[in-house]
């Protein structure tokens, strides 16, 4: 089959659909028994796709704006990517909930969370704008839908109609990182996701509060507590919330992490931190298990779903019960010790090669699909 894949949130500053797309994309290609013919498309006035990250794919590599390809793609249907692209597809894949406009090819759409469903008000730009209208008519009119989690397979029935019998879910893949050997000395507490309201990284800060109150009223030592991401929607805030005097000299706000230390700042946690909201998946989750760290989590979301019991769950929208299995985590050594056995050996469920696996046959699926409905 011919299939073209939306590598467009691959660019630059891979987050976690970046990270996806490239992860798949390359999982693919390294697949030796594969017929397909994989096409990466990017549409970027600025950025390029780096040839030598993705050995052995075709590239639709266009030099036009992706804010106005989108306003158009999400607005009319148009222009098709066999125009845009000069060239024929069997499966389109799209990496967001919004169908890639195709005349002639089967059209697949992953699903990575639906809280812009639930909470507009948690998002920016042109999700803000198109996604609540747009995106449930696109997940039902897909020829597939890909979810990265059964919890989304869920949301995805819930909320547009869709039903989980016709959702393919594929997870993501771990990382090839060795695990780590022993935690450090110093370890820190680690969030490591976009600065973002869903991400709860205000509630985050509250609960970090209480924890030093309670242990510097103590006259015990509390671990830094370090901010990894790039900056989204309300990030201004919540820098400025972990400057404040109860926080000051506590907290270090790091940015965007470049893929090239982004092991290095997971082997320096004594613990990775999960508070989100919601998390379609939740990939930190899974990368601080493959190293080794301890992961303390919300109980929401595909959360619960990824650690599989092997990380210590809390309902991160209380501070206090955050706080308190913060304090856990830095005082049970034995407690840490046993989450990294178990969360590694659950990393080891994961594989990108399943996932591009799964993603054939979503495509496979698609493609009848489409050649059912043409004979129609």
């Amino acid at each position: 089959m011919r299939i073209l894949l939306d590598y467009r949130p691959a660019l630059s500053h891979r987050t976690g659909v970046g990270e996806y797309v490239h992860e798949l994309a390359t999982a693919l290609l390294a697949r030796g028994d594969t017929p397909d013919v994989l096409t990466l498309f990017s549409s970027s006035w600025r950025d390029r796709i780096d040839r030598a990250a993705v050995p052995g794919a075709v590239l639709a590599d266009q030099r036009v704006p992706v804010r106005l390809l989108n306003y158009a793609w999400h607005r009319w249907q148009w222009p098709p990517v066999e125009l845009v692209t000069g060239r024929a597809f069997d499966v389109v894949h799209a990496a967001h909930p919004i169908r890639l406009p195709s005349r002639n090819a089967a059209q697949v759409v992953t699903v990575h969370d639906l809280d812009f469903l639930r909470h507009p008000e948690r998002t920016h730009a042109e999700i803000r704008r198109d996604y609540p209208t747009l995106a449930p008519d696109h997940i039902r009119g897909a020829d597939a839908v890909i979810a990265v989690s059964a919890a989304t397979a869920a949301d995805i029935e819930t909320l547009t109609g869709r039903p989980a019998s016709r959702v393919v879910v594929v997870t993501h893949g771990r990382p090839s990182w060795p695990k780590r050997v022993n935690e450090p000395a110093d370890g820190v507490l680690l969030f490591f996701g976009t600065l973002e309201p869903r991400k709860n990284v205000a509630g985050l800060l509250d609960a970090y509060a209480l924890l030093l109150a309670r242990r510097d009223a103590a006259g015990l030592s509390t671990p830094r507590l370090v901010l990894a991401g790039g900056h989204g929607p309300g990030a201004e805030a919540l820098v400025a919330r972990a400057t404040h005097r109860d926080l000051r000299g506590r907290v270090d706000v790091l940015g965007y992490v470049d893929r090239d230390l982004r092991l290095e700042t997971y082997r320096s946690a004594l613990a990775v931190v999960m508070p989100s909201h919601t998390e379609g998946f939740g990939l930190p989750a899974l990368e601080a298990m493959t190293v080794g760290v301890p992961v303390v989590s919300a109980n929401a979301g595909a959360l619960p779903e990824v650690l599989g019991g092997a990380g210590l769950l809390c309902d991160a929208t209380d501070p206090a019960a955050l706080g308190a299995a913060l304090e856990t985590i830095v005082t049970d050594r034995s407690l840490r010790d046993r989450l990294r056995e178990a969360g590694w050996r659950r990393a080891q469920d994961f594989s990108w090669r399943e996932t591009a696996a799964r993603t054939r046959e979503a495509w496979m699926l698609a493609h009848e699909a489409f050649l059912t409905r043409q004979r129609t």
